[in-house]
């Protein structure tokens, strides 16, 4: 079962993958958290982290990856944060910046790092692709 734990693509990957048919077999659900308040109270994500670093970073992504394996109780889970834009973030994070979680049971998580340009709707869509590569490479490893 797959898991998705979404903040700046905001449900756009869970949608991609239920638009298979039959997709009610293999996806658990998503989580669209675009609030810190989201995050921590959805994906269990320590609201001190955020607060210390913001939501733009590996470890979060991370986070919320494994919140959303706990949560649906998943076999696999993936995660997107990052700034979609127009411009930085409010702590200077460049827009484009954006980081993918993927995490599994008793495996550690994996995350990567993307610097993507083109403007909010091509970075929300590049990172929708990015992150649904991710999924793959991990099913046929």
């Amino acid at each position: 079962m797959l898991a998705t734990a979404e903040s700046l693509t905001a449900g756009a990957l869970v949608a991609r993958l239920v638009d298979v048919p039959g997709a009610s077999a293999v996806v658990a659900g998503g989580a669209a958290c675009y609030s810190y308040e989201a995050k921590t109270r959805v994906l269990g994500v320590e609201a001190e982290e955020l607060a210390r670093t913001g939501a733009v970073t590996a470890s979060v992504a991370a986070a919320m990856a494994q919140g959303a394996l706990s949560l649906y109780r998943a076999d696999l889970s993936v995660s997107t944060t990052g700034v979609a834009g127009p411009g930085p973030d409010e702590r200077g994070v460049p827009e484009g910046t954006v980081h993918l979680g993927l995490a599994r049971p008793g495996a550690p998580t994996l995350t990567r790092e993307l610097r993507l340009s083109g403007g909010r709707a091509r970075i929300r869509a590049l990172s929708v692709e990015a992150a649904l590569a991710l999924l793959v490479e991990a099913l046929t490893d």
